[in-house]
C-alpha cells in the first residue's frame, strides 16, 4: 500500500514536543514516518539520502549499505553498537554492511519525536529504548518484504528475510534489500509488528564488533575539540573562580592588539572570553587580560565550613526525609544485645573528562546552529534556543561523539550557552569555544558531598535486627531539577536503599530506617557516573562488614542470611565468591573483600583481592565482578564496561577529592586531581550472567561495587576501617 502524506497540526506538534529535557515516554505514539516529512522540514541535507529511507530508523543504499539512525550519544560505552544490534536483529540485515548516523534533535521535533529521547544517561540508552528501536527494525523489515512480494505478485507470508536477502520460499526467487528499498519507502508502515522472542535472537546477545572502533583507531573519528569549519574562529573563556561570583570589569585594550585576537567579550555577568584565529592565541591573550571579579558572599565558604554543615545534619531533627522504613528502629536498637556505630564521609569529585567542555556555534538573526558533544541533544537544543533568542524551530544541534561524559554533558549545557552567547557577538561566523583544563576543573557540577552515620543492632546470636542510616548532604535534584522532588525529598539520594524500583536495598532487615538530612552548600552538584550509589554502596557494604566482624561471622555468610528475599542479588554475590575462591586460602599476603548492590535495575557484585605491605603500599591484584542486567545485548561490551567503570571508580577511591578554599575549587589540573595509572589497575574478571525478563543498566551499576570491595579487603589486610576517601590521604600501614 502506498504511503500517505502525514500532516501534523500545529497544536498536536506542540503537545507532543513540549518537554524537551524530559525522557521519552514509551506510551508516546511513534509514527514511523518516511521521506515525505523529512523533505518537508528541510532536514534531509544532514542525513543519508532521503530516497533510500525505508523509515526513520533505517536507510538502505543501492550498494546494500544499511544506515541505522541512533538518537542516543556514543561516549565510549558502546550504546551506538548496542542499539544498532537491536535494530539489525529485527531488520534481519547483514551486520557487515551496517553503519550509523545521528539524527538531530531539531529533526526529531519536526518528525513528531519519532526517535524518542535523545538523553543518554542513567544507563538508560538501551534499557529505555529497546522496545521502540526494535520496532523500528521490525517495521522496516515488514516494508521491505512487502515491496518484494508486490514485485513478485505473491503473498508476503510466502517470503522470508535474512542477511539483507528476501526469498520467495516456494519458488526460490530472491532479491536484496538494496534493490527493493526505494519501493519499500513508498509503502505505508504497518500499525502493528511482532517482535522476536529472545530465544530467536541472532545478533542481540552476541559479542559483535563495535561499529566505532576503526575510526577511533585510524584517526577519522572527530570529537568536538577536533571540529573545523570554514572561516571558524576560536574562543577561550574564564568565569569567576568563586561559585556565584560575577564579572566586575576587564581591560580589553591591554590585549586587543595581541596576535590573532579578533574580539574580547563579556559573557553575561560572570565571565570574559577572547576570540582569536587560533585557540592558543585566544588562551594566551585571555591569560594576559586584567580582570576584576566580584567574588560575592561565597568567598567565605571552605571545606571546613561545609563539613560543619554536614555534621549538624547527622543529628538534626529538622529537614529530614525518609527513604525507607519498616519496623521500629529505635525500640529494636534499645533491645539489641550489641550496637555498632560508624560515620563515613564521601567528598566532592569532578567528572574530569579527557575532552574538556566545548561547543561550536554559528548565529545569525534567522538561525543558530551548534556542533557539540552532548549526552542530551534535546537539552542542548533548548539551551541553544534560549541563548540564541530564537524560536526553537530556527535552531538545531549536531551531535558529535563525546570524549567522555559521565553525566557532565547531560543535564548541564553551560558551555553551549556560552558558545552561542559569544557567537551572537560575531554574526555569521562559526566560533568554537574550548575550555581550558583549569576552567573545566573549577567550573564543574560535582559529585555531591555527603556524610553518613550508621547504627546497627545485633541480637545475642549475632543476627542483624535493626539498622538506622542517616545521610547528611547535598541533593542534586534540589539544585538541578527541583520539580522532580517528591514532597521536598530527593529520592535519588536513596539509591541502593529504596524499598522498591530500580535501586532497591539488597537485604531484608527486620527494623530499618534510612533518612536524608538535606544540606546544600553553594558548590553546584551534578549527576556523576552512577550518582549516589557510589557513596551509598560504600556506606552499606563497608558497614555490613563492620557488623559481620562485630558478630564474629564470615562476611559472606552474614550477607547471605539477609538475602533470602533477594535471589538475583544473592546469585551474583555467590558467583563472585565462587570464582574468587572465597572460603579457600588466598595467596600469601593477599586478602579479600566483598560488595553487592542492586541499582539501575541491575544486580552486581564484586570480590576484590588486595595486599598492603609494611609501609602501607596498597596493591589491588584482582577483582571478580558479576553482573545480571536481565538481557545482555553485547557481552563483550558489558565486560569492557565493567573494566572501564572500575578504572573510574578506583580512581575516585584512590585519588578523587575536590576541596574548597575561599569559595573556589583548589584542584585545577591532573597534577592535583590524578587518575589511577595503568600499573595500578587490577586484573578484572567479569562474569556476565543475564537471567532474562528485565532490562537493567550496565555502564553505571558496575562502578559501585569496586570501592567497597577494595575497602573491605583493606580491612582484612590491615585491621583498619577506612571511612573517608580518597586513600591517598590515609595511612594504610597495618595495625
Amino acid at each position: 500500500m502506498k504511503k500517505e502524506r502525514i500532516d501534523v497540526s500545529r497544536r498536536e506538534f506542540l503537545v507532543r514536543s513540549t518537554t524537551l529535557g524530559a525522557g521519552f515516554s514509551l506510551g508516546l505514539y511513534l509514527p514511523f514516518t518516511g521521506r515525505g516529512v523529512l523533505a518537508d522540514v528541510g532536514a534531509a541535507e544532514t542525513m543519508s539520502s532521503e530516497k533510500s529511507e525505508v523509515n526513520a530508523w533505517v536507510v538502505i543504499e543501492p550498494d546494500e549499505t544499511v544506515v541505522i539512525r541512533i538518537a542516543r550519544s556514543e561516549m565510549g560505552q558502546g550504546t551506538l553498537t548496542g542499539l544498532a544490534q537491536m535494530v539489525a536483529e529485527e531488520l534481519e540485515c547483514d551486520w557487515s554492511k551496517v553503519t550509523t548516523e545521528y539524527p538531530t534533535p531539531g529533526q526529531n521535533l519536526a518528525r513528531d519525536k519519532v526517535w524518542g529521547s535523545f538523553l543518554t544517561g542513567g544507563s538508560w540508552g538501551i534499557r529505555g529504548s529497546h522496545e521502540y528501536v526494535r520496532k523500528g527494525g521490525a517495521v522496516a523489515r515488514h516494508m521491505l518484504i512487502e515491496a518484494a512480494a508486490n514485485q513478485w505478485d505473491v503473498p508476503m507470508a510466502e517470503c522470508h528475510a535474512a542477511d539483507s536477502v528476501i526469498t520467495h520460499v516456494p519458488s526460490g526467487r530472491s532479491t536484496t534489500y538494496g534493490k527493493v528499498a526505494a519501493a519499500a519507502a513508498e509503502l505505508f508502515p504497518p500499525e502493528h509488528v511482532e517482535l522476536k522472542d529472545p530465544k530467536d535472537w541472532k545478533i542481540i546477545g552476541k559479542p559483535v564488533k563495535r561499529l566505532d572502533t576503526d575510526d577511533k583507531l585510524n584517526g577519522k573519528q572527530i570529537f568536538g575539540a577536533d571540529l573545523q569549519l570554514p572561516g571558524m574562529l576560536n574562543a577561550v573563556i574564564k568565569a569567576c573562580p568563586v561559585f556565584g561570583g560575577t564579572l566586575k570589569s576587564f581591560d580589553a585594550d591591554k590585549i586587543r592588539n595581541l596576535p590573532g585576537v579578533r574580539a574580547v567579550v563579556a559573557v553575561e555577568d560572570y565571565a570574559a572570553a577572547v576570540v582569536a584565529e587560533t585557540w592558543w592565541q585566544a588562551k594566551t591573550a585571555l591569560d594576559a587580560l586584567p580582570i576584576t571579579w566580584d567574588k560575592g558572599p561565597n568567598a567565605m565558604v571552605s571545606s571546613a565550613s561545609i563539613d560543619q554543615m554536614l555534621d549538624e545534619g547527622l543529628t538534626s531533627k529538622d529537614q529530614v526525609f525518609v527513604g525507607n522504613q519498616n519496623g521500629d528502629v529505635n525500640q529494636a536498637l534499645k533491645r539489641a544485645g550489641r550496637t555498632v556505630e560508624a560515620t563515613y564521609h564521601y567528598p566532592y569529585q569532578n567528572h574530569a573528562t579527557m575532552e574538556p567542555m566545548n561547543a561550536t556555534a554559528r548565529w545569525t538573526k534567522d538561525r543558530c546552529e551548534v556542533w557539540c558533544p552532548t549526552q542530551n541533544g534535546e537539552a542542548a537544543l533548548e539551551a541553544t534556543a534560549e541563548a540564541a533568542g530564537l524560536p526553537i524551530g530556527k535552531c538545531d544541534v549536531y551531535k558529535i561523539h563525546l570524549g567522555g561524559g559521565f553525566g557532565r554533558r547531560g543535564a548541564f549545557h553551560d558551555f553551549v550557552k556560552q558558545a552561542v552567547a559569544i557567537a551572537k557577538q560575531m554574526p555569521g561566523i562559526p566560533v568554537k569555544l574550548l575550555w581550558t583544563r583549569e576552567e573545566d576543573m573549577t567550573h564543574g557540577h560535582y559529585h555531591p558531598i555527603t556524610k553518613c552515620k550508621l547504627i546497627g543492632g545485633l541480637d545475642n546470636e549475632g543476627k542483624l535486627t535493626a539498622l538506622h542510616i542517616r545521610i547528611s548532604g547535598q541533593s542534586i535534584l534540589a539544585s538541578v531539577r527541583p520539580q522532580w522532588l517528591k514532597d521536598g525529598a530527593d529520592m535519588i539520594t536513596f539509591q541502593g536503599f529504596l524499598p522498591e524500583g530500580d535501586h532497591t536495598i539488597s537485604y531484608t532487615v527486620p527494623n530499618l530506617l534510612v533518612e536524608h538530612a538535606m544540606r546544600n552548600p553553594p558548590v553546584p552538584p551534578g549527576f556523576w557516573r552512577a550518582v549516589n550509589i557510589n557513596q551509598n554502596a560504600i556506606y552499606m557494604e563497608c558497614f555490613l562488614d563492620e557488623l559481620a566482624h562485630a558478630a564474629g561471622k564470615d562476611p559472606l555468610e552474614f550477607r547471605r542470611a539477609l538475602m533470602a528475599n533477594h535471589p538475583k542479588s544473592l546469585a551474583v554475590l555467590n558467583a563472585v565468591a565462587e570464582k574468587a575462591g572465597w572460603g579457600r586460602p588466598a595467596p600469601k599476603g593477599v586478602h579479600r573483600g566483598l560488595a553487592v548492590v542492586k541499582t539501575f535495575a541491575s544486580h552486581v557484585a564484586a570480590c576484590a583481592e588486595v595486599s598492603v605491605d609494611g609501609k602501607g603500599k596498597l596493591t589491588i591484584h584482582r577483582i571478580v565482578a558479576a553482573t545480571d542486567c536481565g538481557y545482555a545485548v553485547n557481552p563483550q561490551q558489558i565486560e569492557a564496561q565493567v573494566e572501564g567503570s572500575f578504572v573510574y571508580g578506583l580512581s575516585a577511591l584512590l585519588y578523587g577529592k575536590c576541596t574548597i578554599k575561599e569559595g573556589a575549587v583548589e584542584q585545577q589540573n591532573f597534577d592535583t586531581y590524578p587518575s589511577m595509572l595503568i600499573k595500578e589497575m587490577p586484573k578484572v574478571e567479569a562474569i556476565v550472567m543475564p537471567s532474562g525478563g528485565f532490562w537493567g543498566g550496565v555502564g553505571e551499576p558496575t562502578i559501585a561495587v569496586a570501592a567497597p570491595a577494595v575497602l573491605n579487603a583493606i580491612f582484612a589486610a590491615t585491621g583498619k576501617r577506612i571511612r573517608e576517601i580518597p586513600l591517598k590521604d590515609t595511612d594504610l600501614r597495618p595495625v
